[in-house]
């Protein structure tokens, strides 16, 4: 069995939990946490800012709330997704693509019942998926429709791109694929697949499921080699423009597409995983030290810095086209 090779990565400048962690220290004040740790203040971050992103139709704070507002929010809603506002790695996300009747079918396409709604809510709420366990609010979101070219890429969840910004500039990129194993969640941890992207044109370079390399979805067979991003441009753009929005100067934003509203900021986090170089088979240190040599010469547009970055970090060669 082949494992992304290691000495490739080696070579290619691999960086490291510590060198990471220094990167988040020197670069992301802490005060700046709270505003992608909770997902709730990331969403009004982004109303104020004009950053698209999904539509919040309700926030569930307090438990009398449950009792006394949920009823009518769910009745008025036939799609939605709810989740925990200081949740991580998709805990407590349930997604409801459909009513039937008095019950609603989630993506899996199990049912759950008005009670069995309420009492996620309500679960949600007395910090069951929260960070540290503290109270916590339940977000109702609009549901993303899937752009109909990933058909077939994505096993019940909808796909998302992770980008690494780093002073602005975005350095590497995969999207992230949701497989039986992972259970529907774009997780790689729990067995989604990543597939790393070139940074000047969103075309698919390398795709990898547990470290080890692929060439097509574990669960639905499609191949990954015709894969192309649309709208690039656009949501390397929007994936810059939040660290115009947050301060931060080392994070990861995680992007969907919707079939008719285009690129939306799903969230966004402050201490992003270091999965992505295995995507990508290739390291981040040279990136991240030829912006950090920039020194104060940064371009101000996200646009320009999107321009440099497809200019100084594309990867023409696909791997999974010459199984390198």
């Amino acid at each position: 069995m082949l494992f992304a090779n290691p000495f490739r990565l080696a070579r290619t400048g691999l960086l490291g939990m510590n060198e990471r962690n220094a990167f988040i220290a020197r670069y992301n004040r802490r005060s700046l946490y709270p505003l992608v740790d909770n997902k709730l203040k990331t969403k009004m971050l982004t109303e104020r800012t004009g950053l698209a992103a999904p539509k919040l139709l309700g926030v569930i704070r307090e438990q009398h709330e449950v009792e006394h507002e949920l009823p009518a929010l769910l009745e008025s809603l036939d799609a939605f997704v709810i989740k925990p506002s200081r949740g991580s790695g998709g805990k407590g996300i349930t997604v409801i693509v459909k009513r039937d009747g008095p019950r609603f079918i989630k993506a899996s396409g199990d049912e759950v019942s008005h009670a069995e709604v309420t009492r996620h809510v309500s679960n949600i709420l007395s910090g069951l998926y929260s960070l540290g366990g503290l109270p916590d609010a339940a977000m109702i979101e609009s549901l993303v429709q899937m752009d109909p070219q990933f058909d077939g890429m994505s096993y019940e969840g909808i796909p998302d791109i992770r980008i690494i910004v780093f002073r602005g500039y975005p350095v590497m990129s995969m999207m992230r694929l949701a497989t039986h194993a992972s259970d529907g969640k774009a997780n790689l941890h729990q067995g989604a697949v990543g597939v790393g992207l070139d940074l000047a044109s969103g075309q698919a370079l390398f795709a990898v499921q547990h470290n080890v390399p692929i060439t097509h979805h574990p669960d639905t067979g499609r191949t990954f080699d015709s894969l192309r991003i649309p709208h690039w441009a656009a949501l390397m753009e929007l994936a810059a423009s939040c660290a115009d929005m947050t301060g931060l100067g080392y994070l990861g934003a995680d992007i969907v597409i919707d079939r008719t509203l285009g690129p939306l900021i799903m969230e966004l986090n402050a201490r992003p995983g270091l999965s992505i170089q295995i995507a990508n088979n290739t390291g981040l240190r040279p990136r991240l030290r030829l912006i950090k040599d920039l020194g104060d010469n940064l371009s101000q547009s996200a646009a320009e810095r999107v321009a440099f970055s497809m200019q100084h970090f594309g990867q023409p060669l696909s791997l999974l086209r010459t199984g390198s």
